[in-house]
Parts: structure tokens; C-alpha cells; sequence
């Protein structure tokens, strides 16, 4: 199936993927059914994922952590499963490769919208653990909007827990290890975006940022082959669960390699009874170029709210 748009096109590889393209640029491409070995944690994923000018800025199964791919949604401490890919972290224990590897499933799409410079898409998908039971059920919600600083990925999800039992998310930090607190919507950066720079409040750095708070952080590498650079901002786009909540924690990696996901259970566990819900929303504007901490801040600030006016 293909969907022609006034600038955008959305094919869809049944059973395999969707592909947005604008003006002959694939910007993503997010694979819902994934081919991968338990041991990853099968779940689906965005990549490739383009600027506009078709510059690649993310990075499918690298040699060091063949789990990572492009942009997906991946949580390493669920009780005691693993919805992240490969080893799990235990206190005392340290990193273990355990028979714990769950995937995150595609049921189908609920809908599929789009206009001249926008998509929305609705999914169903179930978390079935290593053992083959649901422990959860997630309504996912995600969609494209072109504009001045590039384009826009939005990412919303609700999942609720029909385990039957208690569920504690956490991550490898809340079992003891310091600044591993992933756990989210993570992005993988390609290789030459390594010692790029991160911006968050003002403020440039690198690896120092790990763990800091804010409701936006961006990160801008650069290029192999071109003089170019490109830039992810990424927004914490949810409302607060209460109003004197602080803003989330950020896993961010410039060193060995470019990473960064916004990380809600950094440092806490989250229990969630049977029946009960969380829910998150977050939006990924990639631009072209490096536009500084105050370019930053200002696509920051125009993202702002997006995906409750496109999902």
C-alpha cells in the first residue's frame, strides 16, 4: 500500500514496515515487524531516520550493542524481564545473560492518517514476556510533522499491566549501578556522531550531562564524508503527574558512542498494580545543521505541545 501526500508518501510493507518519505527523502522507516533472535528482545523500531537533505542520523544493531536500533521504545528492568534486548543487570550480580528476553509485539493499526505536511499513526502491540504470557497491553500512538527547523517525529504510548500481578519498572541504576539509568525512548546516534555536542538549558557539554534534568535536551553530531552536522531535540512532551514534579532525568552518552533517552525510571521504581497504566509522550524534532544552545532552546520551545495537536 502507498499513500501519495502533497510532498509526503507513506508505503507500507505489509507485515513489515512503514516508510514516510518527503520529496524523495525516506525519513523513517519503522519496522513493526522485526526479525530479530529472542536474545534482542524483539520489538518494533524507527531506522533509518533522515533529515530533510537526507542526512542518516541513527544506528541499526551496532557490533557493540546489537540490541540498539535507530529509535525504540525499550525498558531493560520489567520485574523480572527484559524488554530491552540482551543482558540484564542485577544487583550483587552484576550484568547477566538471563533467560529473560521478552519482545514487544504488533496486534495491528487502528488508524493511519496523514495531510499535506503531516502522518498519525494508531498501533496495538502486546508485551509477551520470555515465558509467552502478556504482562502488558499498549496503546502507541506516532506520527510526522514537517516544519521551519526540519521535521518532527511525536511518540505517545499508554500501557497497562494485565499480568495479574505487580510489575516493577526500574532500570540498572535502581539496582545498584551508577549512571545506567536507561530505559525509555532511546535513540542510538551513528558512529562519527561520537564527542558530539549536548544542550540543555543553556548549557553545552558532553557526558557530564548524564542523569541531569530538564524538559529538553539536544544533540548535534557530525557527518562523515560532508562538512555538515544535524541536530536531534529531543522534548519531554507529557504533562507532569503532579504539579511540583521535577523535570525527567536524561541518559546521554557522547563518548564511546551517541546516545540519548529520556529516562523516567533513571533512579526510581515505578510499581504498577494490575490494571493499572503509565503513559508518556515525547517529540524528536531533526533538523539539519548545529544550531547552538539558544537555536536549540527556540526548536525546543516551538515543539513544545506537539503531539497532543498531531496525536
Amino acid at each position: 500500500m502507498t499513500e501519495p501526500v502533497d510532498g509526503l508518501r507513506l508505503t507500507d510493507e505489509r507485515g513489515r514496515a512503514l516508510t514516510l518519505t518527503s520529496d524523495g527523502v525516506d525519513l523513517f522507516r519503522y519496522v513493526y515487524g522485526p526479525w530479530d533472535r529472542r536474545l534482542e528482545s524483539p520489538r518494533p523500531y524507527f531506522h533509518p531516520l533522515r533529515t530533510r537533505s537526507g542526512r542518516l542520523v541513527s544506528l541499526y544493531r551496532p557490533w557493540d550493542h546489537v540490541w540498539h536500533k535507530g529509535i525504540a521504545w525499550s525498558l531493560p528492568n520489567v520485574g523480572t524481564q527484559n524488554f530491552w534486548g540482551g543482558v540484564t543487570y542485577y544487583r550483587d550480580r552484576g550484568y547477566v545473560q538471563a533467560d529473560n528476553n521478552g519482545a514487544i509485539v504488533h496486534d495491528g493499526f487502528d488508524s493511519i492518517s496523514s495531510g499535506a505536511d503531516r502522518m498519525a499513526v494508531k498501533e496495538s502491540l502486546t508485551w509477551v514476556a520470555s515465558t509467552g504470557e502478556p504482562w502488558f497491553t499498549e496503546r502507541r500512538s506516532f506520527g510526522a510533522l514537517l516544519g521551519e527547523h526540519g521535521w518532527t517525529l511525536a511518540y505517545a504510548t499508554e500501557f497497562t499491566n494485565v499480568s495479574g500481578a505487580t510489575v516493577p519498572i526500574g532500570s540498572p541504576t535502581t539496582e545498584g549501578r551508577p549512571n545506567a539509568g536507561y530505559g525509555g525512548l532511546f535513540w542510538r546516534g551513528p558512529r562519527s556522531f561520537s564527542n558530539g555536542r549536548v544542550y540543555l538549558d543553556g548549557r553545552t557539554g558532553g557526558d557530564e550531562m548524564m542523569g541531569e534534568r530538564g524538559t529538553w535536551l539536544a544533540y548535534s553530531g557530525d557527518h562523515d564524508e560532508v562538512d555538515a552536522s544535524s541536530t536531534l531535540v529531543f522534548v519531554d512532551d507529557g504533562p507532569d503527574d503532579e504539579p511540583d514534579d521535577e523535570p525527567v532525568q536524561w541518559f546521554v552518552r557522547t563518548g564511546i558512542f551517541a546516545c540519548v533517552c529520556p529516562a523516567p525510571f533513571f533512579d526510581v521504581v515505578r510499581p504498577v498494580e494490575p490494571g493499572a497504566s503509565l503513559a508518556f509522550r515525547y517529540a524528536v524534532t531533526i533538523a539539519d545543521g548545529d544550531p547552538g544552545p539558544d537555536g536549540a532552546a527556540r526548536i525546543a520551545a516551538d515543539t513544545a505541545g506537539v503531539t497532543s495537536r498531531l496525536l
